[in-house]
C-alpha cells in the first residue's frame, strides 16, 4: 500500500489536521494551505509543505515527511531540503518547523547523533502513529492516520468504527470526503479482495463513493500514471536526475514493474543500481 499518498490525500482535504498532531500549533493552523515544492541547483521536490497564509505577516512554513520504510539517510535528506527550500524563500518565513510521521520507532534511521541538536529541540517533531493511543480516542481525522498501521484483522473493525462515527460526528460534505479517504485505505489495503468483500466488510456500497470511481472504474491508465509519477520522485531523490534514455525506459515499464521498481529502489544508492535493475528485466524478458 502506497501510503505516503494516502497521507497526502487527507493533508490536502484537511490541511489543520497535521496540526492536531502538535502540542504547540500556529494560532492560524486552519488557515494554512498544503502543497508540494521544487528547489532547483541541487534539485528537490518536496511533497509535503505546509504553507501560511500569503495576506499575513510571515510565518512559519513546516515540512512533512510520511515514513513507512527504513530510510538510514532520512534526516540528511529532510534538512537539506527544508534548510534549502527556507534560505531560498527567507523573505517569505518566520522559521520552519519539520514533521516526521513514522508507523512506529522501530522505522527511524538507527544513527541519529549527528542530527542530535535538531532532534532534541523544538524544531523537529517526530510522530509515532502506535503511540497516539487508541483509535477510538482520537479524532476521526487522526484516527484514519493511525488505520494505515493496523495489522489487517483490526483494520475491518475499526474502519468501521471510524465510518460509523464520521457519519454521527461530522457534517456533509466532510463526511463524504472520510468515507472516500477511508475507502482508498480499505481497497489498498485489501488489493486482493473483490468488489462485494470490501462492500460487507465496511457495510456500505464502493459504486457510491468517489474512490470507488477513481480506482476500478477509472481503469489502468490512471493507476499507471500516478505511479510513474511516484517513481520517479522517489528515483530523483535517490540516484539524482535520469538521463532522457534510463527516463524513456522507466516510461515504458508496467504498472506490476513500475510496483516492483518502487520496491526495489528503496535499497538503490546510484544511477548503477537502477541501470542493473532495468537490466534484470532485459534478461527475464
Amino acid at each position: 500500500m502506497r501510503r505516503d499518498s494516502i497521507f497526502y490525500k487527507l493533508f490536502q482535504q484537511s490541511p489543520s489536521l497535521l496540526f492536531e498532531l502538535l502540542t504547540n500549533p500556529p494560532e492560524n493552523a486552519a488557515e494554512y494551505i498544503f502543497d508540494s515544492v521544487a528547489v532547483k541547483e541541487p534539485k528537490f521536490e518536496i511533497d509535503g509543505v505546509f504553507l501560511p497564509p500569503q495576506n499575513q505577516s510571515p510565518g512559519a512554513v513546516y515540512f512533512c515527511e510520511v515514513q513507512f520504510q527504513r530510510d538510514e539517510k532520512l534526516y540528511e535528506r529532510v534538512f537539506a531540503e527544508s534548510s534549502l527550500y527556507f534560505y531560498r524563500n527567507r523573505h517569505r518565513f518566520s522559521d520552519w518547523q519539520a514533521v516526521i510521521i513514522y508507523p512506529s520507532r522501530n522505522i527511524e534511521q538507527s544513527d541519529i547523533y549527528p542530527h542530535r541538536t535538531q532532534l532534541n529541540g523544538e524544531q523537529v517533531h517526530r510522530i509515532y502513529l502506535d503511540e497516539l493511543g487508541d483509535i477510538r480516542s482520537l479524532p476521526v481525522w487522526v484516527g484514519l492516520m493511525v488505520l494505515t498501521t493496523l495489522e489487517e484483522e483490526r483494520t475491518t473493525e475499526e474502519a468501521r468504527y471510524l465510518l460509523s462515527r464520521s457519519q454521527q460526528e461530522t457534517p456533509q460534505p466532510e463526511n463524504r470526503a472520510i468515507i472516500d479517504l477511508l475507502t482508498t485505505i480499505m481497497v489498498y489495503k485489501f488489493e486482493g479482495k473483490s468488489q462485494r468483500e470490501v462492500e460487507e466488510m465496511l457495510g456500505i456500497t464502493l459504486q457510491e463513493t468517489r474512490v470507488y470511481k477513481e480506482i476500478k472504474q477509472e481503469g489502468l491508465q490512471e493507476g499507471l500514471q500516478r505511479e510513474k509519477s511516484l517513481v520517479f520522485r522517489l528515483l530523483n531523490r535517490r540516484v539524482g536526475e535520469l538521463p532522457q534514455e534510463v527516463r524513456s525506459r522507466v516510461e515504458s515499464l508496467s504498472l506490476e514493474q513500475l510496483e516492483n521498481l518502487g520496491e526495489a529502489l528503496l535499497d538503490f544508492t546510484s544511477m548503477a543500481d537502477l541501470d542493473a535493475w532495468l537490466s534484470g528485466l532485459d534478461g527475464n524478458s
